[in-house]
């Protein structure tokens, strides 16, 4: 939900800070006041594309920032978790500054992100909904998320399914198709990997062997300082006159006053101890001299070896373990082409039953889809008669790609479209070819009532969706806004008093000109502030007593009807 928004040189905005709660906000105001600069900002917050023409006329730059907090299941958690981003208490903000030259930064949390991750998040956070712009409602390809997002669980699972099997069935189309290759290209792939397979095998590599070969080299390389020093050590202990002889000469003269004085004997012992670790030592040091072999063959044998090794390396891979991984590919796809036949008829077996296992999993979607298309008719009808289009049929259409004849796709087999007939006689039409605002607002908007609860984006923005409507229907989309409010934020810019005072909260936006400087304010109107806004939407430039006492009604009569909501 969105708690902050902070505009800063923006447009004609010199310094906005607003901050927001749950249920119903509407910002209103006088034509060219700055309302929809508003929307334009959190726009940007949420990745749209920035603009130099955005920066205040005599900045540098325009800054714009928001907090929100979500639930710790919301996806937008999920994705900072990608990205490595901290959110305690899931909270974040979200920074947008845009320079006169047109560059753009954006940051959450104070990381610095791209545009394309902001717009990733930002459609997990705020859903915009303007005249012009009805997310997805005119996107015919869109219609077929709508519809499965409705149909829930039983659709969303079923489609998995048919996902996976689709997976399988593109992976085995793919292998297919490279079989099927230039024979000429085959046989110089072939020549290839039989030169590969070979030069790795004529190698007998063996895991670690590398590591081994090194500390050998190391060894032979140092040989001569090796046997010298090994050779003078074992002389110092074991020579006569050496380390070990002149303790046997300590411990000889010790025991022979060892009974005149207690305190002899400890002494005695730990030199004692001391002779025979140092006799061991001298021990090994014979062995492991006698074992020492440093041939000149032996070290151009063991770089030879490193070398053919580092060789292999560089052409297939890091390590040991990564050759031999490129090994056994090799030799998986050389098998497959030198039995090109018989493994392209054993594919062709297995894509035809993928085949048919898409044929019918898409076959059970499109019977779940249908079914969930004839309850959604009935829940958008439902919707639109509460908005004075009760005479509306609304319609979900199935039928193929008229090009591709039902193809099959990552999504199934079909293509749906919502069509709307505005009243008796009038033939069913896309929605795209729908004429008028107020239809496609009233559309838009019993769709996002119906769809509520069913994401998690719970911040939603409405900038003048009830243009070209009033009277009853304006009342009726006011009323409906107020009920979608109740579960969720919403944010709308209106110029009708019959959405404007069905608001838990009013902002009143102005313009003001003071010395040849053009600036945009926003203000949150108390009962008595909301009473005269209200009066002017009503009435024009002239306030009357009886528009004051209309609009102190309207407001009365809101109330009422939230209660009862």
């Amino acid at each position: 939900m969105l708690k902050e928004l902070s505009i800063h040189q923006f447009a004609i905005v010199e310094n906005i800070n607003l901050t927001f709660d749950q249920g119903f906000h509407v910002l209103t105001g006088e034509t060219g006041a700055g309302k929809s600069i508003l929307i334009d900002a959190l726009g940007l917050v949420i990745g749209g594309r920035a603009s130099s023409d955005f920066v205040r006329h005599g900045s540098s730059k325009a800054i714009i920032e928001a907090s929100f907090d979500f639930p710790a299941d919301h996806p937008a958690i999920t994705l900072l978790k990608e990205w490595d981003i901290e959110a305690e208490e899931e909270y974040l903000i979200i920074r947008r500054e845009i320079a006169i030259s047109g560059k753009s930064t954006c940051r959450v949390n104070g990381r610095m992100i791209t545009l394309a991750m902001l717009k990733q998040l930002g459609n997990h956070l705020i859903h915009i909904h303007g005249q012009h712009e009805h997310t997805g409602l005119l996107q015919v390809e869109e219609h077929l998320v709508w519809l499965d997002q409705f149909g829930g669980s039983k659709i969303l699972d079923k489609r998995k399914e048919y996902q996976n099997v689709y997976r399988q069935y593109q992976e085995i189309t793919k292998q297919i198709a490279q079989l099927d290759l230039d024979q000429q290209e085959m046989e110089r792939r072939v020549d290839m990997l039989q030169f590969q397979v070979s030069e790795i095998k004529d190698a007998r590599l063996v895991a670690g062997e590398e590591e081994a070969l090194q500390e050998e080299e190391k060894r032979l390389a140092g040989g001569e300082k090796l046997i010298s020093r090994v050779s003078g050590a074992y002389q110092i202990l074991s020579a006569e006159g050496g380390g070990i002889t002149q303790l046997r000469r300590a411990v000889s003269y010790l025991q022979e006053v060892a009974g005149l004085d207690s305190t002899i004997q400890s002494i005695l012992e730990n030199i004692e101890a001391a002779t025979f670790q140092l006799e061991e030592a001298a021990r090994d040091l014979s062995s492991y001299q006698d074992s020492l072999d440093f041939s000149p063959e032996r070290l151009y044998e063991v770089q030879d070896r490193i070398h053919t090794i580092r060789q292999l390396q560089r052409k297939y891979g890091e390590t040991t373990s990564d050759i031999l991984s490129y090994l056994e590919r090799a030799e998986e796809e050389l098998e497959r082409l030198l039995n090109v036949e018989e493994n392209k008829e054993h594919l062709y077996v297995k894509q035809k039953q993928l085949k048919n296992e898409l044929l019918q999993k898409a076959a059970e979607l499109t019977q779940l889809r249908k079914q969930a298309a004839s309850e959604l008719e009935v829940q958008v009808e439902a919707q639109l008669a509460d908005l004075m289009m009760g005479s509306s049929v609304f319609h979900v259409s199935f039928f193929p790609d008229p090009f591709q004849k039902a193809a099959i796709t990552a999504t199934g087999m079909d293509q749906v479209e919502f069509q709307l007939s505005p009243g008796p006689g009038e033939p069913l039409r896309s929605l795209t070819k729908i004429a008028s605002g107020g239809e496609l607002s009233r559309i838009m908007l019993a769709l996002k009532c119906i769809f509520s609860g069913r994401d998690q984006v719970q911040t939603l923005i409405f900038d003048e969706v009830d243009t070209g409507v009033s009277g009853r229907a304006a009342q009726a989309i006011a009323e409906k806004i107020a009920l979608l409010a109740s579960e969720n934020q919403v944010l709308c810019v209106t110029h009708l008093p019959q959405v404007a005072c069905m608001a838990d909260v009013h902002f009143y936006v102005s313009k003001q000109i003071s010395e040849q400087k053009t600036s945009s304010g926003v203000v949150k109107l108390d009962k008595a502030g909301r009473i005269m806004e209200l009066s002017r939407m009503l009435g024009g430039a002239e306030v009357t007593a009886r528009t004051k006492q209309h609009a102190a009604e309207m407001l009365f009569l809101a109330n009422k009807v939230k209660t009862r909501q």
